[in-house]
């Protein structure tokens, strides 16, 4: 029985994903709920609450610096 390796029959610029396609932001606004999900937390009242902060200081770029 052989093993299949996907990831051994790409070149080493194929196994990255280009920043490009990491980056979900469309022009659209950034909720609470966006902020807290892409801190991986739960949403709660006290994380949105956090989150509301956040956008407030930070503004749509609080997103962007919580994602890769």
């Amino acid at each position: 029985m052989s093993t299949s390796q996907p990831d051994a029959s790409r070149s080493p610029g194929e196994r990255c994903t280009p920043d490009h396609v990491l980056h979900a932001r469309t022009g659209t606004d950034v909720s609470p709920e966006d902020v807290v999900l892409a801190a991986g937390r739960d949403i709660t009242p006290r994380n949105l609450e956090w989150a509301r902060r956040k956008l407030e200081t930070e503004g749509p770029a609080a997103l962007d610096k919580l994602l890769p």
